[in-house]
């Protein structure tokens, strides 16, 4: 049974990946430091689980990175551990930089002192590039990140580049699109708009709501991923996206026509400082060299995320509302 590392695997797209991976018979290390968009309801049927283990441990703390690694020999380490809400880097960019660049950096030294043979997946995201207006950015676009998320992520993809050239680690980086779908933090724009939608508020978008983002269900990101561990080269990049693009505004009444809701409205708030225009990737990469495309529709992800959302309602709320309304201020 092959063994692999999840950082952050207690957040939205790393509790999916976990998931998916011990439904293929793998063995997975969770390593998180529960930070607030971490839930415990995420992993909480993974704990009777014979092929699962957990680790509350920060990337930051060198030392018992290199006893996980040296306890457990894994194959592969998925590297999901990141801050990545927008709005809180423009509020607070201190966390960002702590996680995403030294939590990195950590993990890479980790890395390079465990001296074993271990192959890294470093998750990153399409907002490195920045605004795309036309077209699509490929491999090769140039980093142009506009908030202290992106770059903070566009820098600890530089470092993972330098680690692969400099110390000659066993190094992949993905930069994915937006995903949504079960399990996701509810300030994220989809769960944000269900969640007011149960509850019959209103559904607050930026600006005029003509931001375009890239939509990708995470099922389909956890088997891109899968994928690139199996037959992705070191020190390669690979884009992971739908070639999909819709406006915020859109997404919202895709919603609004999923749930029958005739109460909630569309209401449109300050933009934020900075915002991107338009996200869009290139993934003729991935499909080419690896035979890899997404597969699920927009329109029946978000069917199948609504209504995961309306069966675990009660039980997300209750075991996350003190999590929430405490760290957060976000009451659900």
């Amino acid at each position: 049974m092959k063994k692999i590392i999840v950082t952050g695997g207690s957040g939205f797209i790393g509790s999916n990946l976990i998931k998916f991976l011990l439904n293929k018979k793998y063995f997975v290390i969770n390593i998180d430091c529960l930070k607030y968009s971490a839930n415990p309801y995420n992993t909480i049927n993974f704990k009777k689980k014979k092929n699962y283990v957990f680790f509350k441990v920060d990337l930051n703390n060198k030392k018992k990175i290199i006893n996980i690694l040296k306890k457990y020999k894994p194959n592969c380490i998925f590297n999901l551990a990141a801050e990545t809400h927008v709005d809180r880097s423009i509020d607070d960019p201190y966390n960002f930089i702590h996680s995403n660049i030294l939590g990195t950096y950590n993990l890479l030294e980790s890395i390079r002192a465990y001296k074993k043979k271990i192959k890294l997946i470093h998750i990153s995201t399409d907002e490195v590039y920045g605004d795309v207006i036309d077209g699509r950015s490929d491999e090769n676009y140039a980093y142009n990140p506009s908030s202290p998320y992106s770059s903070s992520k566009a820098s600890s993809d530089h470092l993972v580049k330098a680690y692969i050239r400099t110390y000659k680690i066993d190094a992949v980086i993905t930069n994915c699109c937006n995903n949504y779908g079960p399990n996701q933090f509810p300030e994220k724009l989809i769960p944000k708009l269900i969640f007011n939608i149960i509850k019959n508020k209103d559904l607050p978008i930026y600006g005029k709501g003509k931001n375009s983002r890239e939509w990708m269900h995470v099922q389909d990101h956890c088997e891109a991923l899968l994928l690139i561990y199996l037959k992705g080269k070191r020190g390669e990049n690979y884009n992971i996206g739908s070639g999909m693009n819709y406006k915020n505004i859109e997404i919202a009444k895709k919603l609004l026509k999923i749930s029958k809701n005739k109460v909630s409205k569309i209401k449109y708030v300050k933009d934020r400082p900075g915002h991107d225009i338009r996200y869009a990737l290139n993934n003729n990469k991935i499909k080419k060299k690896l035979g890899w495309k997404a597969k699920i529709p927009l329109e029946l992800g978000l069917k199948q995320t609504f209504e995961w959302y309306i069966k675990n309602r009660k039980f997300f709320i209750s075991v996350s509302k003190k999590l929430y309304n405490k760290r957060l201020g976000l009451k659900i």
